[in-house]
């Protein structure tokens, strides 16, 4: 069967609609493609339904500060559709994102069942922030067509994308995702799978400078908050690490961040 191109991509499923993948089907269904999005239960799709449009990043925020246009906020309505049923997530998605939470066995699980469900044309991506494509392009028939594509959070304000592809992972593959992550307004680097540590490139980098920051702090050599003075004057973070562990509950998880 021939290989899928951007062009051919008109329906994305989103597996797993907590903070991350709600944004992640907000983002595709606000730029024209028809989102399925599934969840185990209606009280998560009800609650997905409202961080995608009353949320701090959602479609009337982005409608208020003129960040998506009316015709868009009101498209993105229709382009969404909620299900509880994996047949009815798979049966015409043309690309998957997995986003389930950060446990190796149940996404290992759900990309076999993903991979007996979807037409042998579906790409299936996984938005892990550091577990091995290999493993779950492993647990399929389709290895070509698995990928990574690591967003980082908020979704619908973050500009990178991390896509990582397997030994196994098919160059059209690579071209449609990056394609796909473009179109979204996104940035994509591609880079290649690290089996052996948990994290891609963005992760790995920014746990170096949380050891150095926390060894810092340890030393008495400065207080958390001056750390965090540090890098906003002197590299013009946004935030610095301690914040942000202020933010999201614990320091040195920069995955948790990502919901």
């Amino acid at each position: 069967m021939p290989e899928m191109r951007i062009e051919d991509v008109k329906t994305i499923g989103v597996l797993g609609l907590g903070t991350m993948g709600s944004g992640i089907a907000q983002v595709c269904a606000t730029y024209g493609y028809k989102v399925i999005g599934r969840d185990i239960s209606e009280e998560i799709l009800e609650r997905a339904r409202n961080v995608i449009v009353n949320g701090p990043f959602g479609l009337k925020r982005g409608l208020e500060r003129g960040k998506i246009t009316k015709e868009q906020y009101e498209q993105a309505l229709q382009n969404i559709t909620f299900t509880t049923s994996m047949e009815e997530l798979c049966r015409d998605a043309d690309v998957i994102i997995e986003c389930v939470p950060e446990i190796l066995t149940l996404k290992i699980q759900v990309f076999k069942e993903m991979d007996r469900l979807c037409p042998e044309r579906t790409i299936l991506a996984s938005n892990t922030s550091g577990y091995s494509i290999t493993a779950l392009a492993g647990a399929t028939n389709r290895p070509d067509r698995v990928v990574g594509m690591h967003w980082f959070n908020p979704a619908p304000v973050m500009r990178l994308i991390e896509v990582i592809k397997t030994d196994w992972t098919s160059e059209e593959t690579v071209n449609c995702v990056k394609g796909l992550a473009e179109r979204l307004g996104k940035t994509p680097i591609v880079i290649k799978d690290c089996p052996e540590a948990y994290g891609f490139v963005a992760n790995r980098a920014y746990m170096a400078l949380v050891r150095e920051a926390r060894a810092i702090v340890e030393a008495g050599i400065a207080t958390p908050e001056q750390v965090d003075l540090a890098l906003k004057l002197g590299y013009n973070f946004p935030m610095g690490p301690f914040e942000l562990f202020g933010l999201v509950g614990r320091l040195g998880r920069p995955e948790e961040k990502r919901g």
